[in-house]
């Protein structure tokens, strides 16, 4: 699960032993199934609200089991385990890796930057998904007319872009509701060894107790923690196996007729509309199986079915039969179907029982909270979330990291609904809801998926998405039946945050707009030098911008109010491509901008959307090595800009010491903002690059004597090695934005009072890009927009 080789494993997993196939399959049963794991404490519970009829009493129990049984089989088992782990984005799950997916086969991408280079990196491929298929040609059939169309109607990318955002908000909401859910119901043992009146006043408190100290212990990160994960949710699952077990040949051994599904269907005709609102409860049963596809990247596909088909979908059914086979005996029993789970453990086991329900409970949690972390970082990375202070709570495991304000925001929303709702019935409900609005989403982006990147037939995609969507949409209809009795909570929570996310995405789209429109070329710069006297100063200035091609307004904004910069300046773009990583070879365009003596280059940083950035020191080392690498290569020199077409040389450059880097040639469309990339008939050439002496945060370069470089390119070297000794300035722009005379009044509110709010409670750009605070220079400027 190391950062690199975790990769390499998935790359490679044909050649995986089975030994380490079995690795991961244990370490996945306590980081991906905590949720799932811990669903008998309140599904039954949760489903007869109302409780129990007297009359057909086994009937009902038997009906739900049933409905249990085939939505655990359906869902988690047939829909995700055989069909979605498949739809990885390199080794990659979840709402956004699907998105990801869509966005580079249908080039209906939400990242204004893009460019045509960006589908030369390795993992950009077209076969990167695991469906296969020979379906639809590319030039005709309807994959290719359904490709046509979307990236025609600007309407039906923003459909998908906000399909994406609000299978991710409910994710986020489902990150509030779970931890609470969870816990709540862990606790509910308190009720058989106390009176109902007392135990109002211990279960809130002490779940409110347990949610604090859940969150406050984020920080530290769950790698500390986390070797005690997986046997926690083993033991739980022996548990109520066993349990289950003894219950089944104890109680009613002919329990297991309820798995026909002809019972299923008798519960539902005769109760009707109670047997249709019940499914409500039945949901709570598949919660968490989003999990197993969002966590692929921590893992291998192979690993994850393994644990499900062999530990976990046992262990479930058998917990479920359990329970049914005991309320089967009980049905008289006035309190039985209140304490559901733990009505059925035997009165000996039931506080050793409790003890670890409340400890899988806080695995199931964590295993959510860390997932709404991760989605809430790629969407960030994607320009859908404001930003944030990301913290990478471990350098050996993949993916853990920690948010401070989504934490804390996350806490304090969970102790609300906990303090709100005080019952498990009303908790369900909400996440329920949460939970079956990403599954719908999942089965939309799915159904695309098939066409578009497996190139299956369009029938296996109408099959898909008629039969699991039925499903899903009778769970979802169920849910908002409940809508007063909780289900409203995570639609409210939904709206608010997509409210946020698309005002923040559609902000920084218009002012990306405004740079493009605004952005000056290098004949604007040799006009005005000698009107106002600018001078070179040393050092290395790197102008941070969002473009790909021209000069930034910014700059031109810096230049006119101060008329000097550095001897080495370069326009910096750090930006995010619709693929979970890039390689460290690959994440470097160095090039030209003007003549070689004029010492303007532009540095173009891809990350993807799961990229881990690196620290200041190692990050300017890796940039100064770039150019270096670009300069030694001989790149050759490129006519000045005209006011119309920037034409610009861009490189692919490595970050290592010894390497083969090919040449490659990239024309900018001033318009477009693209690079056409073309493969160039130049040989391939080995590079030394500058030997780099790295001591008490400072990096020095030695070039070392060869003859291959000529006498310019050695000189140019020495200039940039004596202005990276001056020291490195970092000119970030503070921009503020307002909406334009005449826009319409929606538009107003967004730019003027959403978007500036959010600009100003957000992390400054400086933080996130992690440029150190001695030395970097904000320029501020009003975008009207």
């Amino acid at each position: 699960m190391d950062l690199e080789g975790g990769r390499t494993r998935r790359n490679s997993s044909k050649k995986d032993s089975w030994r380490t196939v079995l690795t991961l399959a244990y370490q996945s049963l306590g980081v991906v199934y905590g949720d799932l794991s811990i669903s008998p404490l309140y599904v039954f519970r949760s489903t007869f609200g109302e409780g129990i009829g007297h009359s057909n009493t086994n009937e009902e129990i038997f009906g739900v089991l049933s409905l249990v049984f085939w939505s655990v089989t359906l869902v988690p088992l047939v829909k995700y385990v055989f069909i979605v782990l498949k739809a990885d984005d390199n080794g990659e799950g979840g709402t956004f890796a699907l998105y990801s997916l869509l966005c580079r086969h249908a080039k209906v991408n939400s990242l204004p930057n893009c460019q045509l280079a960006d589908e030369e990196l390795s993992e950009y491929k077209k076969d990167s998904c695991g469906g296969g298929g020979s379906g639809v040609s590319s030039d005709r059939g309807f994959a290719f007319r359904l490709k046509s169309t979307l990236e025609k109607r600007k309407v039906l990318q923003k459909i998908l872009l906000i399909l994406a955002l609000i299978g991710t908000c409910m994710v986020i909401g489902d990150g509030v509701l779970t931890p609470a859910l969870s816990v709540f119901s862990a606790i509910s043992g308190f009720e058989l060894s106390m009176s109902k009146e007392h135990h109002a006043y211990v279960e809130v408190p002490v779940a409110c107790i347990i949610l604090v100290g859940l969150f406050a212990l984020q920080h530290y990160g769950t790698h500390r923690v986390g070797f005690l994960f997986a046997p926690i949710v083993i033991i739980w699952l022996f548990c109520i196996s066993a349990i289950g077990l003894y219950n089944i040949f104890f109680w009613n051994p002919q329990i297991y007729r309820a798995l026909c599904p002809i019972y299923a269907l008798r519960f539902i005709r005769k109760t009707q509309m109670g047997g249709w609102m019940a499914l409500g409860g039945v949901l709570l049963s598949i919660t968490g199986s989003e999990a197993m596809f969002a966590d692929l990247g921590h893992f291998s596909q192979l690993s994850i079915q393994i644990a499900f088909t062999s530990v976990v979908y046992p262990s479930l059914i058998l917990a479920y039969m359990g329970q049914a086979a005991y309320l089967s005996r009980h049905h008289e029993v006035e309190h039985a179907y209140h304490f559901g789970f733990y009505v059925s453990v035997p009165e000996n086991l039931r506080w050793p029982v409790l003890v670890i329900a409340v400890f899988a409970a806080v695995v199931g949690s964590q295993a959510i909270i860390t997932g709404t972390f991760s989605i809430i970082k790629q969407c960030s990375a994607l320009n859908c979330f404001p930003r944030v202070k990301v913290v990478h709570t471990s350098s050996k495991i993949h993916g853990q990291i920690y948010i401070p304000e989504i934490n804390w925001l996350l806490m304090l929303l969970t102790l609300a609904v906990t303090i709100g709702f005080r019952n498990t019935q009303h908790l369900g409900h909400a996440s329920g809801l949460a939970v079956i609005t990403v599954m719908l989403v999942t089965t939309c982006l799915m159904s695309l998926v098939i066409v578009l990147c497996w190139h299956q037939n369009v029938l296996f995609a109408l099959t898909f998405v008629l039969f699991f969507g039925t499903i899903e949409s009778l769970f979802f209809s169920a849910s908002l039946t409940k809508f007063l009795q909780g289900a409203w909570v995570p639609i409210a929570l939904a709206f608010v945050f997509m409210t946020v996310m698309y005002v923040w995405h559609f902000g920084t789209l218009k002012k990306y707009e405004f740079d493009v429109q605004n952005k000056v070329s290098i004949n604007w710069l040799l006009g005005i030098g000698p009107s106002i006297g600018i001078v070179r100063v040393r050092g290395v200035g790197l102008i941070h911008t969002d473009l790909v091609s021209g000069i930034p307004v910014i700059f031109s904004h810096f230049v006119t109010n101060l008329p000097a910069f550095h001897q080495i300046l370069v326009f910096l773009c750090i930006k995010h491509v619709p693929v979970p990583h890039v390689r460290p070879e690959e994440r470097f365009l160095v090039g030209r901008v003007g003549p070689r003596n004029f010492r303007l280059y532009r540095c173009i940083v891809r990350y993807g959307y799961r990229d881990v950035h690196k620290d200041d020191v190692e990050f300017e080392n890796d940039l100064l090595c770039s150019i270096a690498e670009f300069i030694r290569t001989g790149s050759t020199e490129i006519s000045l800009n005209d006011e119309i077409e920037t034409i610009e040389r861009m490189t692919v450059v490595g970050t290592y010491s010894s390497q083969t880097i090919s040449r490659r040639g990239e024309n900018g469309d001033n318009n477009a903002d693209n690079f056409d990339s073309e493969e160039t008939s130049s040989e391939l050439k080995e590079i030394k690059s500058p030997q780099v002496i790295q001591q008490k945060k400072q990096v020095r370069f030695l070039v070392p004597e060869s003859p291959k470089i000529d006498t310019e390119a050695n000189e140019e070297l020495e200039e940039v090695m004596e202005a990276r000794e001056a020291g490195i300035a970092y000119i970030i722009g503070h921009s503020y934005m307002k909406a334009k005379p005449g826009s319409s009044t929606i538009k107003k509110i967004a730019i003027n009072f959403v978007y500036e709010f959010l600009r100003r409670n957000s992390r400054a750009p400086s933080f996130v890009l992690g440029v150190p605070h001695a030395s970097s220079l904000e320029v501020g400027m009003m975008y009207q927009v």
